[in-house]
């Protein structure tokens, strides 16, 4: 199990462990969990502690608790929920190598519409953003810091919300994914013309051409991300 800071409540670690064996596979899907004692001598935590790491878990989606009956792990790829979703991106590597590609996915779908909509609700706000963009310096770290920045002003500049909550939801993933992307100097160059292009569609007040830009941009970015991952396993 990942050992986790020892100036957590003992709840939260408790709750840390338990979801770290869940994920990690000490405590499969459908299998079921020890008794509720040798649970807790397991955690390192009391047995009331653990009463209520369950029940938390259990509201979350992890766990399926019947009075009398041994408590059961969720098959939570199938029944599990957006807070289970955050937590399955936090540990990516150990559950499911191809996470961050089923991810950059999603984004795929979803970038494109929030861009076209924070175009069409806040375009003097995106303009004056993307012209922040426009002479960053070479360097991984300018680029990860503010195309976190990018994605994030979209959602909340969109209108919807859920968009913004979502992409809050995969924050450190995303971020320490963009550690990886962006060592790579040509993923560097291609998302500089992206934010050019998308400055363009601003000047000229095209929300439906910023939407095209960004599905392209974002269909290139999984084949990128698959590159930079090979290269850092090397």
């Amino acid at each position: 199990m990942v050992q986790w800071d020892a100036q957590l409540k003992p709840a939260e670690l408790a709750e840390r462990r338990l979801v770290d064996a869940i994920l990690d596979g000490s405590f499969p899907v459908n299998s079921f969990l020890p008794p509720e004692r040798e649970l807790a001598e397991m955690l390192g935590v009391t047995r009331p502690t653990l009463r209520e790491t369950l029940q938390r878990l259990s509201r979350d989606g992890w766990l399926e608790i019947h009075h009398g009956k041994t408590t059961r792990v969720r098959d939570y790829w199938r029944e599990g929920n957006l807070t289970i979703l955050g937590a399955i991106a936090r540990y990516q590597k150990e559950v499911y190598p191809s996470f961050v590609v089923n991810l950059l996915q999603i984004r795929l779908l979803m970038a494109p519409t929030y861009t076209r909509q924070a175009f069409e609700n806040a375009l003097p706000e995106v303009t004056e953003f993307l012209q922040t963009l426009q002479n960053l310096p070479d360097g991984k770290d300018s680029f990860v810091d503010n195309d976190l920045e990018l994605h994030l002003r979209f959602t909340q500049l969109s209108g919807n919300p859920i968009f913004t909550l979502i992409f809050n939801g995969f924050g450190d993933l995303y971020r320490n994914m963009a550690q990886i992307y962006f060592v790579n100097p040509e993923a560097q160059s291609h998302s500089r013309l992206f934010y050019q292009k998308l400055l363009e569609a601003a000047r000229a007040n095209e929300p439906a051409r910023a939407e095209v830009i960004t599905r392209e941009v974002m269909l290139d970015s999984i084949h990128f991300w698959e590159v930079a991952e090979k290269t850092a396993k090397h």
